[in-house]
């Protein structure tokens, strides 16, 4: 979201580098990516804390909770303990599209929300499981026991 729609108050920098070091997608095609697909994103992100990965040229990407300290003031944020990091984390809330798109121009590639929206701690709205399949087994394996927890999850009345 490069043109004239894009909201006046939020600056967008360095469009046309590279997204890293190698890609062949620039800042700009992230941004107007996400503000692509933001009607199906923001719904999913309200009132989540967010953590992200950022992919910043010449870095290797990174995972970012904190919200940063020159993040503009109508950033909304929510802090909480965070229990990896042992300490007060003040996370980003993705509520909008100004959010969005300011979070992009971050370099922000990866969006990891929490399960749960604010106020609703005990009242988690998603399940996730990571199914890895073993070095030895493959792919096949993992498949097979997605489709055993499915079962489970559809006996308890959950799918």
């Amino acid at each position: 979201m490069t043109g004239p729609d894009r909201p006046a108050d939020v600056a967008l920098t360095n469009l046309d580098q590279p997204l890293f070091d190698g890609a062949d997608a620039t800042k700009r095609d992230l941004v107007d990516y996400l503000d692509a697909v933001r009607d199906h994103l923001l719904p999913e992100l309200v009132d989540r804390p967010l953590s992200v990965v950022r992919a910043l040229r010449g870095q290797r990407p990174f995972m970012q909770k904190n919200t940063p300290k020159y993040a503009p003031g109508w950033v909304p944020t929510h802090t909480m303990w965070a229990h990896a990091s042992k300490r007060e984390v003040s996370y980003p809330l993705c509520n909008d599209r100004r959010t969005l798109l300011w979070l992009a121009n971050q370099r922000a590639v990866e969006y990891h929300p929490t399960l749960f929206r604010v106020g609703q701690f005990d009242h988690p709205t998603h399940l996730v499981l990571d199914l890895d399949p073993p070095e030895e087994g493959g792919f096949g394996l993992a498949v097979r026991t997605a489709w055993l927890v499915r079962e489970v999850l559809a006996d308890a009345g959950l799918v």
